[in-house]
């Protein structure tokens, strides 16, 4: 599964990765993200009416039709392809609400439970990751409205394999507007992943929320020789 990653980019970056791109009104300065855990807010991209919009939305999707509190809700952070359209909790959204997460890098972990040793994934030719998503609008108790999204998950390619049996399902560019405006179908889910590329990184990342504010906490370290 894909629990933590990260989000480094400009507006320029992030607009030529997704163009036509519009801000969110009120939105503030990017503040780069190394250590983005479950339940906190992230940026995806959404279709609008002028294109696409860059929102925030808390990462763990709550379905509209939620009746209970967020303490009850089961893990929603990813969601597997093989059971996107027909599970509960997420077929509405696969319908009507899809989006991209726009991603710098993600992490895995190998090694036992007691001394788990993080790997950091990015693009090989350093570009953004677009992590095909979904989102949805929950209304609160008290009203407030809450957004929230998952990443859509598929089975690991070979290369991946030997880190993790799952990685997330990358969209490229030229298959944005087919997968936001809900005419793809599951196959888009498990094309070809982009090139990617790998290295171990500091364990402060085995925290949530340790080092989020650091860019040092997503640079290779040197591993001692065995």
């Amino acid at each position: 599964m894909c629990g933590r990653f990260s989000q480094s980019y400009t507006w320029q970056q992030i607009h030529a990765f997704s163009n036509p791109l519009t801000l969110a009104q009120g939105r503030g300065n990017f503040q780069p993200r190394y250590n983005i855990a479950p339940t906190t807010t992230v940026d995806i991209i959404v279709p609008s009416e002028t294109g696409r919009d860059l929102i925030s939305a808390r990462w763990w999707l709550v379905p509209a039709w939620w009746k209970k509190s967020l303490r009850e809700i089961a893990s929603t952070f990813n969601a597997r392809v093989e059971t996107v359209d027909s599970s509960a909790m997420f077929r509405d959204a696969f319908k009507r609400r899809r989006c991209i997460v726009p991603a710098s890098g993600f992490f895995e972990w190998t090694g036992p439970k007691t001394d788990r040793v993080p790997h950091y994934f990015s693009a090989a030719d350093g570009g953004l990751l677009g992590i095909a998503g979904l989102w949805d609008q929950w209304t609160n108790p008290e009203g407030d409205v809450v957004t929230s999204c998952t990443m859509i998950v598929r089975d690991a390619n070979e290369w991946t394999a030997k880190y993790h049996d799952r990685m997330p399902s990358f969209l490229q560019p030229d298959q944005f507007d087919a997968w936001l405006s809900g005419g793809a179908d599951k196959d888009i889910l498990r094309q070809q992943p982009p090139q990617l590329q790998e290295w171990i990184v500091s364990k402060q990342v085995n925290k949530t929320g340790q080092g989020d504010d650091d860019p040092s906490t997503v640079e290779p370290i040197e591993v001692p020789a065995a």
